[in-house]
């Protein structure tokens, strides 16, 4: 089942699912993540592409966790063409399981602030924020949503962790009244929200977005399914934007580099090394 994320609405209701175990182990092979910063990151993402679900074309989204746990900064950049990437500050976090069990994302993030960014093509893009509540991910953005964007929303998210670090099953979902919902409308998704299995053992039960979609929406009389968008880690980074970083160093680093006669720099969103030789350096700092 490849990545994808669907757009639903039914009576007063809007809901998006996702499948992301695919590009969840790009991200955590691409930063060789342990089982706490796998789940944080992969979380992470999925929260970002469920959020950029509702922004348009060329617009862009970005989320980031800044706590005082040791997983440091969590960052995901995502846009509605089903496009993502991210890091993680520790991504070698090593904790025991918390007191339900399970990892322990919310030691690892820690206490401070969950901020989201998005890109609409203005001017200056428009930064909302909030305290983190408890580290979770999903809960933190549901609560961000209701402070800062006053859209009282659901947020749903799961990275399923193997053995092998890799992610056996990765996914989630965003529900969301609308203007029109009724009480009823409101007390059926209340208990369906209250009944609903993990996202990961959804995933990993073989459910797609779809399926994700009908068990949040059960007891609504029609669904009506909008779109399909495939999803993908994919990072913007090429060696000419990172020749573009280097020319905007200051002339004596740039002359250090090219004294050195090599470089190499490590993008931060992918892993992806590139590397400098003399020669290039030597007409960066010509162009400089």
């Amino acid at each position: 089942m490849r990545d994808h994320l669907v757009r639903a609405v039914a009576e007063g209701v809007r809901v998006y699912g996702a499948v992301t175990t695919d590009l969840v182990n790009e991200g955590i092979s691409r930063h060789d993540c342990y089982p706490v910063a796998a789940a944080a990151l992969g979380r992470t993402m999925t929260g970002a592409l469920l959020l950029a679900a509702n922004l348009k074309n060329r617009e862009a989204i970005t989320v980031k966790f800044s706590g005082d746990g040791p997983l440091g900064t969590v960052t995901a950049d995502a846009t509605p063409e089903g496009i993502v990437r991210g890091y993680v500050g520790n991504p070698h976090v090593d904790l025991p399981l918390n007191s339900h069990g399970k990892i322990d994302v919310g030691g690892g993030v820690g206490r401070g602030l969950v901020s989201v960014t998005r890109f609409t093509g203005l001017k200056e893009p428009v930064t909302g924020s909030c305290e983190i509540t408890d580290g979770e991910i999903a809960n933190d953005l549901t609560r961000y949503l209701f402070l800062s964007e006053q859209t009282p929303s659901s947020v749903g998210l799961g990275v399923l962790v193997g053995k092998d670090f890799e992610a056996e099953a990765a996914g989630g979902f965003f529900i969301q009244p609308l203007p029109d919902a009724t009480e009823d409308v409101l007390a059926q998704l209340e208990k369906n929200l209250s009944e609903v299995r993990s996202v990961s053992h959804m995933v990993a039960a073989g459910m797609d977005a779809k399926a994700i979609v009908s068990e949040l929406l059960r007891g609504f009389p029609a669904v009506d399914y909008l779109a399909t968008t495939e999803l993908s880690f994919r990072c913007q980074c090429s060696k000419k934007r990172i020749g573009e970083v280097l020319l905007s160093l200051g002339r004596s680093e740039l002359e250090s580099l090219a004294e050195d006669g090599h470089a190499e720099v490590c993008c931060h969103f992918c892993g992806e090394r590139y590397q400098f030789s003399g020669e290039e350096l030597k007409a960066l700092l010509e162009m400089r």
